[in-house]
C-alpha cells in the first residue's frame, strides 16, 4: 500500500493543544530576577529583582517552595555580560526574606522616603564603568 492511500483513508481528528501550564496563581506568588546560589545555605537560593539597578531589592527562598520557574529573556550590558533571568512561582504562605537598602533613621527610611539614600545610589550609579 502506498503513503497516499493511507493518508486518503484516514479521517482527520483536530489537534487538540496540550496546555502545558498550570494556573499557579492559585496556589502560588511569582517574582521575576536574576537567580543566584546562597552564598552559605544550599536548600536556599537568592533572587535579585533588578540586577542593573541602583535600588536592587534581593530575595531569598528556600528551594523547596518554589512551585514552577520558568525562563525568560537574558539582560545584556554594554560590555558584554549576560544574566539570565527567571520568573518562579512560590507557594502562597512560604516564608521568604527581603533585602533591600534603607536610611538607618527614626523612623527607618526607605527608597521613596529617602533623599540621602537617593543621593548615595545617584552617586554610585555616576562612578559606574
Amino acid at each position: 500500500m502506498s503513503i497516499t492511500k493511507y493518508i486518503e483513508t484516514q479521517p482527520l481528528y483536530n489537534i487538540t493543544k496540550y496546555k502545558s501550564k498550570m494556573d499557579y496563581a492559585n496556589c502560588a506568588v511569582s517574582f521575576t530576577g536574576s537567580a543566584r546560589k546562597h552564598p552559605y545555605d544550599q536548600e536556599k537560593l537568592l533572587l535579585i529583582s533588578d540586577p542593573f539597578s541602583s535600588h536592587t531589592i534581593f530575595y531569598e527562598f528556600r528551594i523547596q517552595d518554589i512551585v514552577h520557574y520558568e525562563d525568560l529573556p537574558g539582560i545584556a550590558t554594554d560590555t558584554g555580560e549576560n544574566l539570565l533571568m527567571v520568573k518562579l512561582w512560590i507557594n502562597k504562605g512560604s516564608l521568604g526574606l527581603k533585602y533591600e537598602p534603607f536610611e538607618v533613621d527614626d523612623p527607618i527610611r526607605y527608597m521613596n522616603d529617602s533623599e540621602l539614600l537617593h543621593q548615595i545610589l545617584k552617586e554610585s550609579d555616576i562612578h559606574k564603568p
